[in-house]
């Protein structure tokens, strides 16, 4: 099959279809019993992560079972700040750990970023294995953290709720916490590129915390980064698709696709789909935004929030996702009344 031929990839290209490609963000994952059956194979998250066959396998799982239109790299954002020299470490039941940076003589013993290749190579080597298994139907979407939303968990050393520690680096240290974030965009340029090489057919940035960021703060730590990365990609993969998702950005998400460059915008499911309609698709597809609670409670509110979403959408070129990632206490069965609501229209 021919990339033409590709509903995601033709979405992203501008094109209304009639009817909206899907796939889910954290698609592979807890919710699956599959899923927690290879994790388990694997022996800990981060060792998933690092195994290019249990890895490719995780991808490939919720495919074989609902058909996605695409498969998004099993991977973790904080790769990257494992790869520039940052120690990770995942404790369970409260998620990730990472030694921090907040004092110059932290950031001067992080790596070069022409140095996370070493690291990183299983990741490429998963990309690899998927674009060689995945149905030819399906497009492979390859990913990364946003620089500003690595930088707060490098800076603070774990996930927090307000990315309180972050900004107080950006108002106490701008020098050492712009550098930071220069160091972040540089990787993450190398190595969004990397899997382009390896076989990724689109990349997806993922800056889940972009809405702590106000005002001016937006513009230059989440919509400036995201343009420096997008111009640089396809300057290196012409005609490379990028999907640029600044969760909670509000107002913000207007005009995101021009300033940025981003051939779509995903749309977390604080925002209304009329309204995105009306403001952020006049500029190119979109992507989202069914609230992942409905993957949990299922039902008619299901089917009819997702009904809602495909018709707001349907002027224009739109690719049909939840707002945020799916929950480990989702079921299953409510992934499958999704796909079958959209597609049966």
């Amino acid at each position: 099959m021919t990339q033409a031929n590709k509903t995601i990839l033709r979405a992203l290209a501008g094109e209304t279809l009639p009817v909206p490609p899907i796939w889910m963000m954290r698609q592979a994952g807890r919710y699956l019993p599959e899923y927690r059956a290879t994790r388990a194979q694997a022996g800990d998250f981060l060792s998933l992560c690092y195994n290019p066959e249990l890895a490719a396998e995780v991808t490939l799982q919720p495919i074989r079972r609902y058909g996605f239109d695409a498969a998004i790299l099993f991977a973790d954002i904080l790769l990257v700040p494992q790869a520039l020299g940052a120690d990770l470490w995942f404790v369970t039941g409260e998620g990730p750990r990472l030694s921090t940076i907040t004092e110059q003589r932290q950031f001067d013993a992080l790596k070069p970023a022409s140095d996370i290749h070493d690291t990183l190579a299983p990741i490429y080597e998963t990309v690899r294995l998927l674009s060689r298994e995945l149905p030819s139907e399906t497009t492979l979407i390859g990913f990364a953290g946003a620089p500003w939303t690595v930088a707060t968990y490098m800076i603070a050393g774990r996930g927090t709720p307000d990315q309180g520690p972050a900004h107080a680096l950006k108002d106490e240290n701008r020098a050492l916490f712009e550098a930071l974030l220069d160091r972040i965009t540089e990787a993450t340029i190398l190595y969004l590129s990397a899997q382009i090489e390896a076989g990724a057919e689109v990349v997806k940035l993922f800056d889940s915390w972009a809405g702590s960021l106000k005002g001016a703060d937006f513009d230059r730590y989440a919509l400036a980064p995201a343009k420096r990365i997008i111009a640089a990609l396809k300057e290196k993969h012409p005609g490379i698709p990028v999907i640029a998702f600044p969760r909670e950005a509000g107002e913000k998400y207007v005009g995101f696709h021009q300033a940025t460059g981003a051939d779509c915008v995903a749309l977390d499911n604080s925002v209304d789909a009329a309204w995105a309609a009306a403001h952020v698709q006049v500029d190119g597809c979109v992507q989202g935004n069914l609230a992942s609670s409905h993957m949990v409670t299922g039902g008619q509110a299901l089917v009819a929030e997702t009904r809602a979403i495909v018709e707001a959408f349907r002027g224009g070129p739109h690719i049909f996702n939840l707002g945020h990632g799916i929950t480990p206490d989702a079921d299953p069965e409510n992934v499958a009344l999704m796909i079958e609501t959209v597609r049966g229209m």
